[in-house]
């Protein structure tokens, strides 16, 4: 597994992003009001587990509403950490089959 060309090319959409809007700090805007939706993406991604039929949107979707629920600044780093490696797998897999 390489995933080195990944994250340069993650490094330079980032890069691109600064360029374009400058470093910003806006505000998390998680909370509470994202808990039913993240109860209910756990609850697809859950049955798709154990019918067999888990797609990469059903881990991403989960994966980013439990951010979208995390207040505490050290618990939704982690998070967006999850977020973020999902969606490198996701990139890893499109990569090898196609």
């Amino acid at each position: 597994m390489n995933i080195a060309p990944i994250l340069d090319q993650i490094a330079a959409e980032r890069a691109a992003q600064d360029a374009k809007w400058g470093v910003t700090h806006l505000p998390s805007g998680t909370g509470v009001q994202w808990l039913e939706a993240t109860q209910a993406a756990k609850a697809r991604c859950d049955a798709a587990d154990a019918n067999g039929t888990t797609t990469w949107a059903m881990v991403l979707e989960e994966e980013t509403f439990e951010a979208l629920s995390e207040t505490d600044p050290a618990k939704l780093r982690e998070e967006l950490i999850q977020v973020a490696a999902v969606a490198v797998a996701w990139i890893e897999s499109l990569d090898a089959t196609h």
